[in-house]
């Protein structure tokens, strides 16, 4: 954000900050309420936007270890549901620029394995035989823009049959005006498929353009 701070590229402009502080919590004021907040929230938001770009550690993120606090407000922000908020508001305000309606009515399923470092645990990798990736696999469900309306993160030896029932789910909770899941040909007959089927039509192939792929793979990419 303009007007001091560090200038990455990561920043958000004043344009940005204006649409994203309302969605944000009170600030912590004072004892009871918590510790107070030490530096500008823009700061601490352009600090976590810096982390999540660059991918490196706060202890490496030079020019930023002064708001490294940020990090327990951004869990916070995490676990009471802020950071969802500010995705789905966004989201929104995207879909209406793009001239339609705020809640979509349909979306793509995709799942792509993803290779991972030795050092993550055996319990949460795995190996897709199919795609010959040693690691994780990521199910993503987007609308029929690319935007994200749900993810889960699995072992990559899990089966699209059983990896996809939860972002369906959710999917189907989280935007219950939706009425068709696309998926390509790994998914279509999939009990897991069949079985969020809850009040709405979900299924039928993309085709062999395999444009699911490359929506869900953009959406990936963009998170």
């Amino acid at each position: 954000m303009s007007g001091g701070g560090g200038g990455y590229p990561s920043d958000l402009t004043d344009e940005q900050w204006a649409l994203v502080e309302p969605l944000l919590p009170p600030a912590r004021v004072g004892p009871k309420g918590g510790r107070r907040e030490k530096h500008p929230r823009w700061r601490i938001v352009d600090a976590i936007f810096y982390l999540v770009r660059t991918g490196c550690a706060w202890a490496a993120a030079e020019g930023l270890r002064s708001v490294a606090d940020g990090v327990l407000v951004h869990h916070g922000w995490h676990d009471d549901g802020t950071a969802g908020r500010i995705h789905d508001a966004l989201r929104g305000k995207v879909r209406e620029a793009d001239g339609r309606d705020v809640e979509p009515s349909a979306g793509l399923i995709d799942s792509q394995p993803v290779r991972t470092a030795d050092t993550i645990p055996t319990a949460t990798r795995g190996f897709d035989a199919g795609k010959r990736v040693k690691g994780r696999k990521r199910f993503l469900v987007t609308d029929t823009l690319g935007l994200l309306l749900a993810v889960h993160v699995v072992a990559a030896s899990v089966q699209n049959r059983d990896g996809a029932t939860r972002p369906l789910l959710r999917t189907r909770l989280d935007h219950p005006g939706g009425r068709k899941i696309r998926a390509d040909q790994n998914f279509t007959n999939h009990p897991a498929v069949a079985s969020t089927q809850v009040g709405g039509d979900v299924g039928g192939t993309v085709g062999s353009s395999g444009h699911a792929t490359r929506r869900s793979q953009a959406a990936a990419s963009a998170a």
